[in-house]
């Protein structure tokens, strides 16, 4: 612990640029290492998950996810569920090159009421195609929507905000207690973000299947200039690993998935997330450079269009493959950006581990 003056005390935290990995004693063969990722009744080809992001899942590309073999998450509270035919208004936006202009102007696009029964049949197309898949909704919502989720045969709901968590105080509106909800609806619950061990420690006890370490992916950094919140990624996601281990004790034996989710821009911060005890790496950054991106090259969350504070920037990206080559390669460049699952799968070999579970217990260094 550090003094802040003499009243304030803090801990020094990590972010996963300041730790790395530690090679073993020994190495493995690349057809020898299994990234195998099982979640509830799912079984998933490799432990990456989509971000519930505009800019990047509609329902098209929640199905080319599971098709591939990861985990897709269609934003309720997107465009998706407000417009027939959203399309145009992407096109529209990728159109605009001054970042003022471009948030003016999703907020206005994002002041269209959700229509429940566009949900629903966005949530039928993608059960139709028969892959794994999640729908995502902000706290305000999931009460509302959530049964919709269920009766809709999605594998997962995932409640995602800033910040999460088990107890919503407010003398305003109906709060969402995630302790009540969640036993009361027929559909896993992945919840969060949270960063520290005593809020993942809370979520679990209130029978999420899984928690979401980190703050609203891409907008971490605004969020800290906006609101002065932020805990370093390697220091959150270690912490809420010793929250799963010690509720593991308290519950006889009941594992709650861990999921980074933020600062996860390439190869690397996937394979150090993993290392610092995730289970899983929701990415946003790297899928959204995809070819069938909806927002073509341009990327943003909820937070870029809250319409009175709006705390996360529209980034523009290049565009550098399809979804394909992505995740599974071939990759023509060196920088972490493609090939995801390929790099992860070299890592372990290099490392000498077999599985995740096992590549929890890596060494890491602090750089």
């Amino acid at each position: 612990m550090y003094d802040i003056g003499r009243s304030k005390r803090a801990e020094k935290a990590y972010s996963f640029d300041d730790v790395a990995i530690v090679p073993s004693r020994r190495t493995r063969g690349l057809s020898d290492v299994d990234l195998t990722w099982r979640i509830d009744a799912c079984v998933f080809d490799f432990p990456i998950v989509a971000a519930p992001m505009d800019s990047v899942m509609s329902p098209a590309t929640v199905i080319l996810m599971g098709r591939l073999g990861g985990l897709g998450v269609l934003n309720l509270e997107g465009l998706w569920s407000r417009y027939e035919d959203p399309q145009p208004l992407f096109d529209e936006l990728a159109a605009i090159d001054d970042t003022l202009a471009a948030t003016k102007r999703m907020q206005e696009i994002y002041a269209a009421p959700i229509d429940e029964g566009l949900l629903r049949s966005r949530l039928a197309e993608i059960r139709a195609a028969e892959v794994p898949f999640a729908a995502s909704l902000p706290p305000k919502h999931a009460a509302r929507y959530g049964p919709i989720v269920a009766e809709a045969g999605a594998d997962f709901l995932v409640v995602r905000g800033t910040t999460v968590s088990a107890e919503h105080l407010a003398s305003e509106g109906d709060p969402l207690d995630l302790g009540a909800f969640i036993p009361s609806i027929d559909v896993p619950v992945i919840a969060g973000g949270c960063a520290n061990y005593r809020t993942a420690f809370h979520l679990m006890r209130a029978g999420a299947a899984g928690v979401l370490v980190g703050f609203g992916g891409g907008a971490r950094r605004a969020t800290r200039r906006v609101l002065g919140i932020e805990v370093p990624m390697a220091t959150a996601v270690a912490d809420v690993a010793a929250a799963r281990r010690d509720y593991m004790d308290e519950s006889g034996g009941r594992y709650v998935h861990v999921i980074a989710d933020g600062s996860v821009g390439g190869s690397g911060d996937i394979a150090k997330a993993l290392a610092c005890g995730a289970d899983a790496a929701m990415v946003g950054v790297p899928l959204a450079r995809a070819v069938e991106a909806p927002g073509r090259g341009y990327h943003w969350g909820p937070e870029a269009w809250h319409p009175t504070l709006s705390r996360g920037l529209r980034v523009r990206f290049e565009t550098i493959g399809d979804f394909r080559s992505i995740l599974l390669g071939p990759s023509p460049v060196a920088d972490g950006s493609m090939n995801l699952v390929g790099a992860l799968r070299r890592t372990l070999a290099s490392t000498g581990f077999g599985d995740l579970k096992h590549f929890q217990k890596a060494e890491l260094v602090i750089v």
